[in-house]
């Protein structure tokens, strides 16, 4: 056995394809992935909205506003800032469109989606920075899911690696494309299917790193909500910082072709002043004070919690927590039973 074929042997295989067929209809497996992500993040968000005493399913009707908006964010981001795709000699604009080819910026799809849920809490009289907080973990998941889809289609990988992690790359063809055409850098159209499992080349699986990398995040901030009882929009900026720190290291792996900006690609421009930003909020977002109270998440005409309620990361609500009035506070309730004053607020 060839020393190529010990390295091929202990790296990672890639799917023979990203595609399937049911019929006339395209199963996409990009999409499936952003699908399951959307769905763990709603589901997840709505958890922790419910033990930081918030009403239930107040994070479904926001995602009624935030995906969408996510969505065309993320699309217009990717195509902006990776424009000679589409435009230009020989490109059809038309692609501009198949966001089920692949291709959704973070960064845009954070920013217009936090339009979309500004304005839905907006209508239900909520505050934006405690949801953005509730729902930080999964969408740092989402992330994560989402990245399996780049692994299906092939796309996003870095250099050339011995490595035993590495990344085997297939050449996909479809009819209109033969296996001449493929290289390492373009193995093929996104709907095309290995011609054998000989491959091109193994390469870093940046897709891998960046998924491990947004696990780690995850466990990060849903440690420092509990132990720090953070509110007031902080649990986000930690994700947001914690996950392009990740971001940027993993952007110079990367090859896929890119635009620069005095040597170093987009994403690591986007990366370094979002996180500097993230980290600037974090640190002045502490003035606010601790984290909202149970009666603040309630929107207009909400009830209040429900029995069972509770937040399992230590937030307002638990039971650990002394009930106001039998804590010395002044109020009413402190006074003797026989004692019929009436007391005024600021008493």
């Amino acid at each position: 056995m060839s020393s190529a074929s010990a390295v091929f042997l202990a790296s990672i295989p890639s799917p023979d394809r990203g595609v399937w067929h049911l019929g006339p209809i395209p199963i996409r497996a990009y999409a499936l992935c952003i699908i399951a992500g959307i769905v763990v993040a709603i589901w997840w968000g709505e958890r922790r909205w419910a033990q930081r005493g918030g009403a239930k399913g107040t994070i479904t009707d926001i995602a009624v506003f935030a995906v969408p908006f996510g969505l065309i964010g993320g699309r217009l981001y990717h195509v902006i800032t990776d424009y000679q795709l589409y435009f230009g000699e020989g490109r059809d604009p038309v692609r501009a469109l198949y966001i089920w080819d692949g291709g959704l910026g973070i960064w845009g799809a954070i920013a217009l989606g936090g339009v979309g849920a500004w304005i839905a809490c907006r209508r239900r009289g909520i505050p934006l920075p405690a949801v953005a907080d509730a729902v930080a973990p999964g969408i740092v998941v989402a992330q994560a899911i989402g990245r399996l889809g780049n692994y299906f289609n092939q796309e996003l990988y870095g250099r050339p690696t011995d490595l035993p992690w590495g990344l085997e790359i297939y050449c996909r063809t479809t009819p209109g494309y033969p296996a001449s055409q493929c290289t390492l850098e373009n193995p093929g159209p996104l709907d095309g299917v290995a011609v054998s499992d000989v491959p091109l080349g193994t390469v870093h699986p940046t897709f891998l790193y960046e998924l491990l990398w947004s696990l780690g995040v995850a466990l990060l901030i849903v440690w420092a909500d509990r132990r720090f009882r953070l509110g007031h929009g902080r649990v986000f900026a930690l994700y947001v910082a914690g996950y392009t720190a990740g971001r940027f290291w993993i952007e110079f792996m990367r090859t896929d072709e890119a635009n620069e900006i005095l040597g170093l690609r987009v994403n690591n421009w986007t990366s370094m002043l979002l996180f500097a930003g993230a980290v600037a909020y974090f640190v002045l977002a502490r003035r606010r004070g601790p984290r909202e109270e149970p009666a603040a998440l309630r929107g207009k005409d909400e009830p209040g919690p429900e029995p069972g309620d509770s937040d399992d990361s230590g937030s307002p609500g638990t039971e650990d927590e002394p009930d106001r009035g039998q804590a010395g506070d002044g109020s009413a309730d402190e006074a003797p039973a026989g004692d019929q004053r009436k007391v005024e607020p600021g008493q």
